[in-house]
């Protein structure tokens, strides 16, 4: 009896100092071992959703069977160990397997030959948590003060077991809430990306009216086109001005990581699961659960990871790396590539599962050679946004510089206009006009096929302000020129109908009556 006292004391002090379930549930399975004799045993929680008990922790013989225990799941209807939850009762079996109630998978399934068996339920002010079972390969191995034994130790066991689940919640919490936090505060400047999305060319136009549709379905995008076109705008967009907008929003560059890395970086590790894992990390689909996970450049995934995401689209399951249980996240996910994923699922590059599950929703972003009506309106944006970073006065483009960058092709598209603005700005001096002469000398003649023809129509001249720059013009002036131009061209297109023209321009009748006067369109 004083050795009964002496280690139920030692265990209950040991339960006051240990609150992870990792270190807590081991030390319980070590401490009862040793106090009863057994040859193994395990804790088994019930998993109240899927109604079946699970083997989280377990000390058998061999590391072999217990990774093949982490593995098995028992219906809480079926064995002793369902019996002990179902009735709250312990259980003391001289030979299990003359037991009506014995369960033969679990020994079938792991090699173990289980004779006697002690079963204590894990009660808790919620109820039944699970149990704690002892076996040993020997019929009659154990007495009725061994169950006694463990059935005390077991009340202790299960309210320690339910502070650390209560505990570990917590931590969770605080970390999800400081990994939103600092999300949050990266994204608050740019919150409203929809704004960013520069263009009114009907190609952009139609863009927009699906981005307007996705932001509200609950479905998957994937976002196609070349590089640079603003895949990632277009993503921040949706989810920015969607139901998750105050969820976090992560990305990640898909082929910019190798296959172990990216792996780790989206589903989180374990410490120790790897060399250099000195602390558990929680993976990107963790940190953005409510949110939504922006996978830029998807079609690079290998196979493998391939696998492992459709795992998630379909069932929500994220397994860290090194860890034995699934996590559940509820996240939106965006993907997006430049590869042709038709073609990829024909070469077997691509999973045609995964393809679907992704594409759910595809919206196609046109390259800026295809809307080229839109690089002085994205032009006049970059050159605002610029000279507000690098703190310098721009007068604007010149006539011959507007030319210059209207008829290049841009295989890098927006991001390379964007980066080729950038550097004229350095170039020009401030307060000054930026002009041909500092543009990129591929810009002298177009890399690809030059701008389709133009229609033969009325070719208005703007009112504008005096421009005082000499042999250039105000972008001002320039930009009014063109969308003169612009909408006398769609007027001419559609025969004069004002409405029609308004449809394709994107604008109110109203609005486009006011343009044409102030034009004198048609005048």
């Amino acid at each position: 009896m004083t050795e009964f006292l002496e280690l139920l004391y030692e265990v209950s002090r040991s339960f006051a100092q240990v609150i992870e379930l990792e270190h807590l549930v081991p030390l319980v399975i070590r401490k009862t071992k040793e106090l009863l004799g057994a040859e193994g045993g395990a804790v088994l929680l019930l998993d109240e959703d899927a109604r079946e008990l699970f083997f989280p922790f377990t000390a058998e013989a061999s590391p072999e069977v217990d990774q093949r225990l982490a593995g098995i799941r028992v219906p809480v209807a079926s064995g002793i160990a369902g019996w002990v939850v179902r009735h709250g009762v312990s259980e003391l079996i001289a030979d299990a397997t003359q037991d009506e109630r014995w369960y033969p998978e679990v020994d079938q399934q792991t090699g173990m030959r289980t004779r006697s068996l002690l079963t204590a339920p894990l009660r808790t002010q919620r109820g039944i948590i699970g149990v704690i079972q002892l076996r040993s390969s020997s019929v009659g191995a154990f007495s009725n003060e061994g169950l006694q034994l463990l059935d005390a130790l077991a009340q202790g066991i299960a309210v320690a077991i339910d502070n650390a689940r209560l505990y570990q919640k917590v931590k969770e919490s605080e970390v999800r809430l400081r990994d939103r936090v600092a999300i949050l505060q990266r994204e608050v400047a740019r919150s409203s990306r929809f704004a960013e999305i520069v263009g009114g060319s009907e190609a952009m136009q139609q863009v927009l009216r699906l981005v307007e549709s996705a932001i509200t379905a609950p479905v998957a995008v994937l976002l196609q086109g070349e590089t640079g076109t603003g895949k990632e705008l277009i993503a921040r967009a949706i989810h920015f001005n969607g139901p998750r907008q105050s969820e976090p929003f992560v990305a990640v560059n898909c082929g910019a990581l190798g296959e172990s890395l990216l792996e780790s970086e989206l589903f989180g590790h374990r410490r120790g699961a790897f060399t250099g894992a000195v602390e558990d990390r929680k993976g990107l689909f963790e940190v953005a659960n409510g949110g939504t996970v922006f996978l830029d450049e998807v079609g690079e995934m290998t196979p493998a990871m391939q696998v492992r995401l459709l795992r998630v689209l379909q069932s929500g399951e994220i397994l860290p790396v090194g860890e034995r249980f699934p996590r559940f996240v509820d996240v939106r996910v965006i993907s997006a590539t430049n590869r042709d994923l038709a073609d990829d699922l024909e070469q077997g590059r691509f999973r045609q599962d995964l393809y679907y599950r992704l594409s759910t929703f595809p919206i196609t972003i046109p390259p800026l050679r295809e809307r080229r009506e839109d690089i002085p309106l994205l032009a006049a944006h970059f050159l605002e946004r610029i000279s507000k970073r690098f703190d310098k006065t721009i007068a604007g483009l010149s006539t011959a510089a507007l030319e210059a960058l209207a008829h290049y092709s841009w295989p890098g598209n927006v991001r390379q206009l964007q980066n080729e603005l950038e550097r004229a700005v350095v170039l020009t001096p401030s307060g000054e006009l930026i002009d041909s002469p500092v543009l990129s000398p591929f810009l002298a003649t177009p890399a690809v096929e030059p701008s389709p023809p133009q229609v033969a129509e009325p070719q208005p001249e703007p009112q504008a302000a005096d421009d005082d720059s000499g042999d250039g013009e105000s972008l001002q002036r320039a930009r009014a020129a063109f969308e003169a131009r612009h909408i006398a061209t769609v007027l001419h297109r559609h025969g004069g109908n004002v409405s029609l023209a308004a449809r394709k321009l994107g604008l109110s009748r109203s609005m486009l009556y006011n343009k044409i006067r102030e034009y004198k369109i048609g005048s």
